[in-house]
């Protein structure tokens, strides 16, 4: 039976280092991605490197929390999967976000409207796609489901309102994900990483004093690498990993112990 890794927001990032990672220990993967035509170039340059390991890919430049794109992009994986592929590891990766201050002397500050969006792509979208692809039949036995999420699902910085509201309710639909899908032989976890220098990161206000502070937080020295993170995700995949789920685990070389 054919492994595939599907990865919601796999053309950059985190998503794309996990891509690379499960491509290179065999995985077939699926990519869903929001990208302009001024960035597809790279982003097929790198979709080629992974295909070039000798794995098949398929990629979805789609908005992830669409529910009519999300019906057809599984329907079309349910037809390439067929009976002979089923999909071991569904990651989460979404970084659609507002980033606006509750009160701004620039401009309107974060209202309703953007905090709303802002769950929905980051949060409630991780939901909406378990729910989709189960119904499709198209997990795995033992699949494993895995969201990244930030130490700002419980700290509080300028502009990060709106994400830090998603990332908790990120942490707690995977927390219930872990307990009613279990019988279905479903684990869900969500990785902590820490400060990673990402084109999302950069977006956040103030990004590079938060970049300073953690390499200073850090006991290693340095930021998190996005390759850091693909590495746990991969470990999470592992036989050795089935009795984690329900749980966040950290993946920051110690930066939150300080």
């Amino acid at each position: 039976m054919e492994q595939w890794v599907l990865i919601l927001g796999g053309s950059s990032g985190l998503g794309l280092a996990t891509a690379k990672k499960m491509a290179a220990h065999g995985y077939s993967i699926c990519i869903v991605h929001r990208d302009r035509k001024i960035d597809l170039e790279e982003v097929n340059s790198h979709f080629q490197k992974i295909t070039s390991t000798g794995v098949k890919l398929l990629s979805f430049n789609v908005d992830v929390a669409n529910a009519e794109r999300r019906k057809e992009t599984v329907e079309e994986m349910k037809r390439v999967l067929s009976t002979s592929g089923k999909i071991k590891v569904m990651v989460h990766s979404i970084a659609k976000g507002s980033l606006k201050p509750m009160l701004s002397d620039e401009g309107p500050g974060l209202n309703r409207q953007d905090i709303e969006i802002t769950l929905n792509a980051m949060a409630l979208s991780l939901y909406d796609w378990t729910k989709e692809v189960y119904g499709a039949g198209l997990f795995d036995e033992d699949a494993r489901i895995l969201a990244f999420t930030s130490e700002g699902s419980s700290r509080a910085w300028e502009g990060y309102a709106a994400v830090s509201a998603a990332k908790a309710s990120l942490e707690a639909l995977v927390r219930n994900i872990a307990l009613e899908y279990a019988p279905k032989g479903i684990k869900a976890n969500c990785i902590q990483a820490g400060t990673t220098d990402t084109k999302a990161f950069r977006m956040i206000p103030h990004s590079e004093v938060l970049k300073e502070n953690a390499v200073k937080r850090n006991p290693n020295g340095r930021l998190t690498l996005p390759e850091d993170v693909a590495k746990v995700v991969y470990l999470l995949s592992t036989d050795e990993a089935q009795w984690i789920t329900g749980t966040v685990i950290k993946v920051d070389g110690g930066e939150s112990l300080r």
